[in-house]
């Protein structure tokens, strides 16, 4: 299985971070995705721009405390743990951990330096958003 974390602090209203992040019905702050569909309440597929699916399923959904789902698509399966811890000095410490296993030698190679890269890209989309 494949690992990659990243943790980043934010400076913010909770409650607007927790909604961004766990609201599925807007997604045009994501500069990777064209689209969401959402299935139902628990499961929903992200389009990348270049059309690629890949299907989600909500496995927990705690209000400012944890947001976690298993993901699959036609290179991989795996899970998506985000952890929101509220600081002492009133910032909110997101920790994103995505852990998978790809169906093809040649992609795990590269799926760990792909997952970082996602993860840099997908913090620094929020922070824009957020900044709005």
């Amino acid at each position: 299985m494949i690992r990659s974390n990243i943790k980043k602090q934010f400076s913010c209203d909770r409650n607007k971070l927790w909604n961004i992040i766990t609201d599925n019905t807007n997604y045009s702050w994501r500069s990777d995705l064209s689209k969401i569909e959402i299935i139902d309440n628990t499961h929903f597929v992200e389009y990348t721009k270049n059309n690629f699916s890949t299907y989600f399923t909500i496995t927990s959904k705690v209000k400012l405390k944890e947001y976690k789902f298993d993901l699959e698509n036609a290179n991989l399966k795996g899970k998506w743990i985000g952890i929101f811890t509220e600081l002492p000095n009133g910032n909110i410490e997101l920790d994103f951990t995505e852990e998978i296993e790809v169906n093809r030698f040649m992609m795990k190679l590269l799926a760990k330096s792909y997952l970082k890269s996602q993860q840099k890209r997908y913090m620094r989309d929020l922070e824009k958003e957020l900044n709005k």
